[in-house]
């Protein structure tokens, strides 16, 4: 298993993140991501806008890396707004030890929305724990199927 340095989002890792949460998508999504992706800038004006001034941003890097951070998460109190990991790392533990750090952040209960289309994410996050609770609409621009998971301490 990779072993991450996790810390608190810096203004320095804007540019890398805004590249490892656009690949990441294009990666597990390459046809939603055609029919209802976003320009480049548009995701960075969202990311600088949204998602690191609502949530607190965590982002981590291999111990033995470059620096650059391989995987983030976006936490409002129990809820995770984005989880990211590069595709360069996937399947290799990052995202299970991203959500074991969130759970310390919030030992009793998580929750997050995916899109119903991202067969991916859903079974990370059942075999992590997590069970659906609700089915329903994304808020637009994309107004998709999603679900709702929901990770509750035993």
């Amino acid at each position: 298993m990779t072993k991450l340095k996790i810390r608190l989002y810096s203004p320095a890792d804007f540019d890398a993140l805004s590249i490892l949460w656009r690949i990441s998508r294009e990666k597990s999504l390459p046809e939603f991501q055609k029919v209802y992706g976003h320009f480049f800038f548009e995701d960075q004006w969202y990311l600088r806008e949204h998602i690191l001034v609502e949530n607190q941003v965590w982002v981590a890097e291999e111990e033995s890396g470059d620096g650059r951070p391989v995987v983030f998460i976006a936490i409002k109190e129990d809820f995770i707004d984005a989880l990211y990991v590069h595709p360069d790392h996937w399947r290799m533990g990052i995202g299970e030890q991203m959500l074991g750090f969130a759970r310390t952040l919030s030992p009793r209960r998580l929750w997050l929305y995916t899109l119903q289309v991202n067969v991916n994410a859903r079974a990370f996050y059942r075999k992590n724990g997590f069970r659906a609770i609700a089915f329903g609409i994304s808020p637009a621009p994309e107004s998709q199927p999603d679900v709702t998971y929901e990770w509750l301490a035993s």
